[in-house]
């Protein structure tokens, strides 16, 4: 079994208040919670008005298939026009870890 995560660093666009910042972070999650089937929140900076940290883990049994989920992952936000992608942090941890 292996654990892929991946932590965003993002800056946003013209965002005044945490309503507005709510607004373009939740579809984001929503989306890599359709499109991917991981696991994803708002994980950092909440009380920030144009910074966010977004998390994301999968589980899967074939690391070829966790990369290719996380490569995916990293392409959808950072294709995202509202944002942008700052950094990007992988982990994969195994059961051995």
């Amino acid at each position: 079994m292996y654990v892929g995560t991946l932590s965003f660093d993002l800056l946003l666009g013209d965002v005044r208040s945490l309503k507005e910042k709510r607004s373009v972070l939740r579809p984001i999650v929503a989306e890599l919670q359709r499109k991917f089937a991981v696991s994803a929140a708002e994980t950092g900076g909440q009380n920030l008005h144009r910074r966010a940290e977004i998390g994301l883990a999968v589980v899967s049994g074939d690391t070829g298939h966790l990369m290719d989920v996380l490569d995916r992952c990293e392409r959808l936000v950072a294709a995202r026009p509202e944002v942008e992608l700052l950094s990007v942090r992988r982990r994969l941890h195994s059961e051995e870890d």
